[in-house]
């Protein structure tokens, strides 16, 4: 486990990594005996000092929720991080310089009217404390480089749940809809990038269900005394693989019944 100092130390690494958009090398290659809970603390004293210079928390996300992720990065459970007031866009311009190397996801956000707190939540819990369901854009971002500049070799997850679990941004467009109003498992979107299908994907591809990541955050929350609460937006996880943005790049976000936005990179 490491040391307290030493994570205040990488998380004031990461604040001037978004600061000055200079990645910084794997914390897992530094500290080879890192551990999940270490990423975690790490997380969480990166957001404390955001708060302190007055961010405000709005929300959480949910990653890693595909099987076919938590196999590569060798755990068996999804990831969480926080969302900042400073992280919410609307479609349209995107101030490309904000990011670092950002790439784009494709998912929904669950904005709850009532709080969700407890190591028993269910899937049934998370749809009555929903207010609504809407179509989302999540911009994940790399602070610590997502490949060693020496070895090439891919991040761990330690080094990603380090970076709040790589979340950078969020975009709500499109219908918002009460949760029992749709299929969520049946929910599709297609994501073209400059005028090409880049994505396509249902949101059964989270878990099965995207609740079922809302009702596991919620009960890994519990042990911290924490929960999620009334009037926060938690992103539920993406069910395509993320697409690389630069500058100039347009995207057409389309999920059918539940609306269409777009977005570009200015």
């Amino acid at each position: 486990m490491l040391d307290q100092a030493t994570i205040r130390q990488l998380a004031t690494e990461l604040h001037r990594s978004e600061q000055s958009r200079v990645q910084v090398e794997h914390f897992s290659k530094r500290f080879p005996g890192m551990t999940i809970e270490d990423g975690y603390a790490v997380s969480r004293a990166w957001v404390a000092m955001k708060i302190v210079g007055g961010r405000q928390v709005r929300g959480h996300k949910i990653g890693l929720t595909s099987r076919a992720m938590q196999q590569s990065s060798q755990i068996d459970e999804p990831d969480y991080g926080t969302l900042l007031d400073d992280m919410f866009f609307a479609p349209g311009d995107l101030p490309t310089e904000r990011f670092i190397a950002p790439r784009v996801e494709v998912e929904l956000a669950f904005v709850l009217k009532r709080a969700l707190r407890g190591a028993q939540v269910s899937v049934e819990d998370v749809l009555e404390a929903t207010e609504y369901v809407q179509p989302a854009i999540e911009i994940i971002d790399a602070r610590i480089e997502q490949f060693d500049r020496h070895t090439k070799a891919p991040r761990k997850v330690f080094d990603t749940i380090s970076d709040n679990a790589a979340n950078a941004g969020i975009l709500l467009g499109g219908r918002k809809m009460h949760p029992r109003e749709v299929d969520l498992p049946w929910v599709g979107a297609i994501l073209r990038q400059n005028g090409v299908v880049e994505e396509t994907g249902l949101a059964a591809g989270v878990q099965g269900h995207p609740a079922v990541g809302i009702a596991w955050l919620a009960q890994k929350l519990a042990p911290w005394g924490e929960g999620l609460e009334a009037g926060e937006v938690v992103l539920a996880g993406s069910f395509t693989r993320p697409v690389g943005a630069r500058k100039g790049d347009a995207f057409d976000a389309d999920y059918g019944p539940l609306g269409r936005f777009t977005f570009t990179f200015r």
